[in-house]
């Protein structure tokens, strides 16, 4: 394997060294995404096996742990874990490994059977299936849902406290009288703390809260009241706004739904120019009429330009009720300014997707986060939780930023097509691992509350109110 430029150089002549780092950047995330599974498929595969195993009515109980779990965007081996008595153990495992998508038996006992899964997409996948008894469920649980980082800060504190934890229990270590272990309750409330919600088991000051009685009121899926990144095929989506509203009103209980078609910029999307704009705003009045309210709110994703003016003008942008703001090009450059300056714009309510990354196929083109968050703060522009699988963009940890910062955060799923909306879930999971409550985020408010949060920087921008 080739670990350095210089590496390549030496096999590689006469290439330009950003060239030969291009290639190498690239060698190296095609590695990862090799070595791990997006969230999305690798708890879609998870639920196929967890689905199948519930076949036995010997498992007791059943759960997916690990990073999944925890709901990390990505995923490398894929632990399940069962409760059933001793002899229905073997039963069991000789069920697991004759699933048709195993492919290899790597280890098999009675307590731990690993296995290697071929996918529909053909990559492999290490499945590791634990059983334990009924009294250690809470203990297992807690232990192989980690992270490492987080059990050991939670052993340490056990060790304080004369009790020892592991994956069968907590155990007083003078006596070794078990103490906790049927219950993930019971195991943290043993060494003294609530429990900790998996999504925030990272070790980075959840058990320091916790311990304060100061953990977040996480924001919930049914918290969420619409969606704010949709597009049709009046740019690059599958299907009509029609479509699109009869299939969300039978599945979800939105109160909105914003189509934020391309601007004329993306031409590869269809984008709009400012007659079909026009055009589009008439039919979502005209069904709005139809169905009897107004649920379909008109929206744009505009495109940022190079010197970080918009896509539309400004007279456009007025007649809108929301804008999301996005970078569609020049990946390599710094992005920083770009972004700045469109936040200014008072029209501007969200910036999408904001670094650009796509996991294992691009990182983010440049961009200090850090002055993007103050601005958005000091302008009132959202920042984009976007929940598509390749982007879970921005990621946890800029997310806790964004909340402590006091920055307004929305979760979209720029859905492209009706399966799409069902990626809302993991955008709320993406945002609960970065400590994000209900009030953090601007689509669990009501659309007069959304109104006023747009009104609000119109007017201190110089803007035209919504409705005005």
């Amino acid at each position: 394997m080739v670990e350095s430029v210089d590496g390549m150089t030496a096999t590689i002549a006469h290439i330009p060294h950003d060239v030969l780092e291009g290639m190498l950047k690239a060698i190296k995330m095609h590695e990862v995404a090799q070595r791990r599974m997006l969230l999305w498929y690798a708890l879609e595969l998870a639920k196929y096996i967890v689905e199948e195993l519930k076949q036995l009515k010997e498992i007791k109980k059943i759960e997916i742990a690990g990073s999944i779990r925890r709901r990390k965007v990505t995923i490398g081996d894929i632990d399940i874990l069962v409760v059933a008595d001793d002899n229905d153990r073997y039963k069991i495992m000789d069920f697991f490994i004759s699933l048709p998508e195993v492919k290899e038996v790597l280890v098999k006992g009675d307590k731990k059977t690993s296995v290697i899964i071929k996918t529909k997409s053909g990559r492999e996948r290490q499945v590791d299936l634990r059983i334990f008894r009924e009294d250690e469920w809470g203990a297992a649980l807690q232990y192989f849902t980690g992270s490492k980082e987080h059990n050991v800060h939670v052993r340490e504190i056990a060790k304080e406290k004369g009790l020892k934890l592991n994956e069968y229990g907590v155990f007083k270590v003078d006596t070794e009288e078990k103490i906790a272990g049927k219950t993930e309750e019971e195991v943290y409330n043993a060494i003294g703390l609530p429990y900790i919600v998996p999504e925030l088991r990272e070790d980075r000051g959840e058990i320091e809260a916790a311990l304060k009685g100061e953990l977040p009121d996480l924001v919930e899926f049914s918290d969420i009241k619409g969606d704010m990144h949709v597009h049709s095929n009046w740019s690059d989506g599958v299907n009509s706004i029609d479509e699109i509203i009869r299939f969300v009103k039978e599945r979800y209980k939105y109160e909105y739904i914003i189509i934020t078609d391309h601007s004329k910029s993306q031409r590869v999307a269809h984008g709009l120019d400012e007659n079909r704009i026009l055009k589009e705003i008439e039919e979502i009045k005209k069904l709005n009429k139809l169905i009897g309210f107004d649920f379909i709110k008109i929206g744009t994703e505009v495109d940022i330009l190079l010197d970080g003016s918009l896509d539309f003008p400004d007279e456009i942008l007025a007649k809108l009720d929301f804008v999301v703001a996005s970078v569609h090009s020049h990946f390599k450059r710094d992005n920083t300014d770009r972004i700045l300056k469109a936040m200014e714009n008072p029209y501007v309510n969200v910036i999408g997707h904001p670094t650009g990354r796509l996991i294992g196929v691009r990182e983010g083109y440049p961009l200090d986060l850090d002055i993007v968050i103050k601005k958005a703060k000091e302008t009132g522009t959202a920042l984009e939780i976007n929940c598509q699988p390749l982007r879970m963009d921005i990621e946890d940890t800029w997310i806790r930023r964004a909340v402590e910062e006091g920055v307004m955060l929305v979760i979209s799923t720029d859905s492209h097509n009706l399966g799409s909306f069902e990626y809302m879930k993991q955008g709320v999971w993406l945002a609960r691992r970065g400590w994000a409550t209900k009030k953090n985020i601007l689509n669990t408010r009501s659309w007069s509350e959304v109104v006023k949060f747009v009104n609000e920087k119109r007017k201190k921008m110089g803007g035209i109110p919504v409705g005005a």
